[in-house]
């Protein structure tokens, strides 16, 4: 495969879903077997959820932290491969992923927008205050930002909820000459939408998925492993 390469484009936006991390791995919420299965996604991924069973939803997101602070998912070649874009990349450059894994940074990615939230991280529900958190979060801890201190929560973005960062993001597509989505569904807004909003600002576009999405909106699909098909896609661009 050609592209043109990346001395030709000023602004790239790439945005990543959960099929760059499950080649890690990390499971999916389609995964038929693992720990999505036995929860229903209303009762630990809304704020309702949250409200009527905190220890539930507590509970679900320490056990998915636990696997990540114990090391089990690395990294793999796609994410190695984006970090790479971004170093070498003399533009503007922005990562953009609905992940809630620290993959991307662990591969050196350094500007990275986590849209629905991270699980390394706590916060408080009045402020919004984030704090690093690679421990057990209970229904005893606090936050310190409140005068009448209030339970921490997870960094989550819950269904119902804004999405992190849209105004940044938004932005940056609308003056991209070049937006790539890797692993992502391209069902769920506002996600879903950002193709159309760089298209409208003349960029290209790149898409890579195990399988074609025939509603897809991209210039350029490529079918296949985002480990296999991305570092092939830089080491073009960077050609």
């Amino acid at each position: 495969m050609r592209f043109k390469v990346v001395s030709k484009y000023k602004k790239i936006v790439v945005l990543t879903g959960a099929g760059i991390s499950a080649e890690s791995g990390i499971e999916t919420f389609r995964a038929k077997d693992g720990l999505w299965e036995k929860y229903k996604l209303e009762d630990v991924a809304t704020l309702d959820g949250y409200q009527r069973d905190p220890e539930l939803v507590l509970d679900f997101y320490n056990k998915r932290r636990q696997s990540f602070c114990l090391g089990e998912n690395k990294p793999n070649a796609a994410h190695y491969a984006l970090a790479e874009l971004e170093q070498k990349f003399d533009g503007d450059f922005l990562l953009v992923t609905q992940n809630i894994d620290d993959l991307h940074e662990q591969a050196g990615s350094k500007s990275v927008i986590h849209m629905h939230g991270e699980l390394l991280k706590v916060r408080c529900a009045k402020t919004n205050q984030v704090i690093p958190w690679a421990v057990d979060l209970t229904s005893d801890d606090f936050c310190t930002c409140c005068q009448y201190p209030l339970p921490l929560r997870p960094h989550i973005v819950w269904f119902g909820e804004m999405p992190i960062g849209l105004d940044i993001i938004y932005h940056h597509l609308a003056q991209a000459d070049l937006f790539i989505a890797i692993g992502t569904s391209g069902t769920v807004y506002p996600a879903a939408g950002f193709v159309e909003e760089a298209k409208s600002a003349g960029a290209d576009s790149i898409e890579v998925n195990l399988e074609r999405n025939e509603h897809s909106h991209f210039d350029t699909i490529l079918e296949g492993k985002a480990s296999q098909l991305v570092p092939e896609l830089v080491k073009n661009l960077l050609a």
